[in-house]
């Protein structure tokens, strides 16, 4: 397993990575600087991959799984619900390839706002 760290003005959050295609892709394009996207309880950014959607992409994540949306090329890390959302649930807009989860508290990236830089990059273990 892998670990990244993603940064904002103002803070950082680690994650934990499972073995899937789609986080090797990942890992192999670190480290990746682009602007925050907020939509409801979930920033996303583009991080320039177009991986084929995997066995196992959903919609619907718990709060902190960090999601490649593959139609947008975007890492998406949703904290709570989005606009389509049924109550309290992380819905994304469309089903997503599943990465990992965060290693810290998921509303952490509520103080991420839209149009901030984000970084995302690897963490020697």
């Amino acid at each position: 397993m892998s670990r990244i760290k993603i940064s904002w003005p103002g803070g950082a959050v680690t994650a934990t990575l499972r073995d899937t295609p789609s986080s090797a892709a990942l890992l192999a394009a670190l480290p990746v600087t682009a602007t925050a996207n907020t939509w409801g309880d979930e920033v996303y950014f583009d991080v320039g991959l177009r991986p084929e959607l995997e066995a196992g992409a959903r919609q619907v994540v718990d709060p902190g799984t960090v999601c490649l949306w593959v139609q947008g090329s975007s890492l998406a890390l949703p904290y709570g619900p989005t606009p389509i959302s049924e109550g309290d649930e992380c819905r994304l807009v469309t089903a997503v390839n599943v990465l990992g989860m965060l290693d810290d508290q998921p509303a952490r990236l509520a103080e991420i706002k839209s149009g901030d830089a984000i970084t995302v990059a690897r963490l020697d273990t």
